[in-house]
């Protein structure tokens, strides 16, 4: 048989979690497995709404080209069709200007020079060969800045060199890390006084000169900022939404299932539904007295002792059942179901138990997401 979890108001065979799993890398398996029931869901949620919309697929493509899936033009119709944000103002639009106008200039660019030398072998001799002929030219350098584009050209075995070691015009991420951090504590005209290594070797380093950012008018990045505050909010109205679904199944008490292909099963009654019908309350007494007379007796003690007939006793406890139990709860429940004739008096009978149980002994912690 089959494992299943709930997860936001959804039944899903545990083994789909397990596939899922491996396209969310997470610090650890327990998060992966999190992190790929939630995905299930709301895919599962999205799919179930676009079933009941009468939504057609109709995929479209991207702009490298490739077509959506069936599924995912399914919930891009959903979301096209039930989530709206409204444009932000031109005001709006201007705050974030003004309270960030840091953010909305050029970036800073610098010109610089260099001289690499590279290891003749990839030993460690060999890289410090190198390092030593780079402090060499500095030491002459230091006497002689002048020297700096000769020796590029005569020294350097970086293309450069040709043209005294000029990098040109950079802008930020151009160069490797470690001569884009060097470079950037030098004043114009400097020279690092020790060589940098990178993967390419050691580099002798010259600051030529700094091009400071300077701000872009609000007319050149109003349409930036709206586009961003749009995405912003589409974003926020789009998960608001996906957990207005989930509420809204969790409180149909498991709205509907997966399938073994992750197809969301059609035309099934919620175990919510089932739990909820006062027929299957009316025979769960009779039911209790021919399979578990030690529930029927339990019950029928804590239904007189609030002045309650069964039927009525059961159906509050349902009730509540049915209003307050999370996911976890949920998840209990349907495993106490699987197999049984009757589903419906099966989860009453579990549900009645844990009711009648006393606190005090309820001492478990359960996880969401189970090592099998």
């Amino acid at each position: 048989m089959t494992s299943t979890l709930v997860v936001e108001g959804v039944e899903i065979p545990e083994f789909l979690i397990a596939e899922e799993a491996q396209h969310h890398p997470s610090a650890s398996p327990l998060e992966a497995r999190i992190a790929a029931g939630k995905a299930l869901a709301v895919r599962a949620l999205l799919l179930h709404r676009a079933d009941e919309l009468g939504l057609e697929a109709q995929p479209l493509l991207d702009d490298n080209g490739r077509e959506e899936t069936p599924e995912e033009a399914l919930i891009r119709a959903t979301l096209d069709a039930e989530v709206e944000v409204e444009s932000p103002s031109g005001a709006e639009c201007r705050r974030v200007y003004d309270a960030q106008r840091q953010r909305f200039s050029t970036p800073v660019l610098t010109e610089a020079a260099h001289i690499l030398i590279e290891p003749k072998s990839d030993d460690a001799a060999g890289w410090e060969f190198a390092r030593q002929t780079a402090q060499d030219m500095l030491d002459q350098l230091m006497v002689k800045p002048d020297l700096f584009g000769g020796l590029a050209k005569t020294a350097s075995d970086c293309p450069s060199g040709a043209v005294g070691g000029s990098l040109g015009q950079l802008g930020p991420g151009d160069l490797v890390v470690a001569v884009e951090r060097a470079l950037a504590g030098l004043e114009a005209g400097e020279i690092l006084t020790t060589p940098v290594r990178s993967r390419f070797g050691w580099h002798v380093l010259k600051l030529e000169r700094r091009i400071e950012g300077r701000a872009l008018p609000f007319e050149y990045v109003e349409d930036k900022i709206r586009l961003h505050l749009e995405s912003r909010a589409w974003t926020a109205a789009a998960a608001r939404y996906v957990a207005q679904l989930a509420d809204r199944a969790r409180a149909e008490g498991v709205a509907f299932s997966l399938t073994q292909d992750g197809r969301f099963s059609e035309g099934a009654p919620s175990l919510g539904a089932m739990l909820s019908d006062g027929a299957s309350a009316d025979r769960l007494e009779a039911w209790m007295d021919a399979t578990d007379l030690d529930l029927a007796s339990r019950v029928k003690a804590a239904a007189a002792s609030e002045n309650l007939q069964v039927a009525v006793f059961v159906r509050r406890a349902v009730r509540h059942f049915v209003d307050h139990a999370n996911d976890e709860s949920w998840t209990q429940l349907i495993s106490a179901t699987q197999g049984a004739a009757d589903p419906a008096l099966a989860a009453m009978a579990s549900l009645l138990k844990a009711r009648l149980t006393p606190k005090a002994e309820r001492n478990h912690t359960y996880t969401l997401i189970k090592r099998r």
